[in-house]
């Protein structure tokens, strides 16, 4: 993903108010990300627990992406695989993301939503460069590049849905 400024992150967003967008707060390492490691640029707000953002190239432009999560815990045991880059992770590793579709069907209250990583650290799970919690991905036949391709596909066909 090529490296954005605050002001291409705010103006990006797709399904809140510029006010919203304004008043985001941004990831905390914000000036450290690895961007050449990341397909998209996702964080949670810790000020808002149950609120995530989500940044990604969706047909030639910018789209951020404001998602709600639930903040009930599950239990240690059960375990859960991600729709996006296909890590299980035990307990809330993983949540059922929603996001406001964009326009009208938005404002009516319509929403989509997905099971992704909790942290929305997709990229560098599916790279090896981050660890799961008491586990591990399982092993593929795929190749990083065609894990990594798969993950990007996963998230366009989740961003066309807010749109349509």
């Amino acid at each position: 993903m090529k490296a954005l400024t605050e002001q291409d992150i705010r103006s990006s967003f797709v399904n809140c108010s510029k006010g919203e967008a304004k008043r985001l707060p941004l990831p905390r390492d914000f000036e450290e990300l690895p961007w050449d490691d990341l397909d998209f640029l996702g964080w949670r707000d810790l000020s808002a627990p149950g609120r995530s953002y989500i940044v990604t190239e969706h047909e030639g432009r910018t789209a951020g992406i404001s998602l709600r999560f639930p903040s009930q815990q599950r239990g240690f045991l059960h375990r859960s695989m991600c729709s996006l880059c296909l890590t299980t992770h035990p307990g809330s590793g993983v949540s059922l993301m929603t996001a406001r579709k964009t326009g009208p069907a938005g404002r009516d209250g319509n929403s989509v939503g997905l099971y992704m990583c909790t942290d929305l650290a997709c990229s560098l799970y599916v790279r090896g460069r981050k660890k799961v919690d008491s586990g591990a991905r399982f092993k593929e036949s795929l190749t990083t590049e065609e894990q990594i391709a798969r993950t990007v596909d996963n998230l366009h066909a989740f961003v066309t849905k807010l749109f349509s």
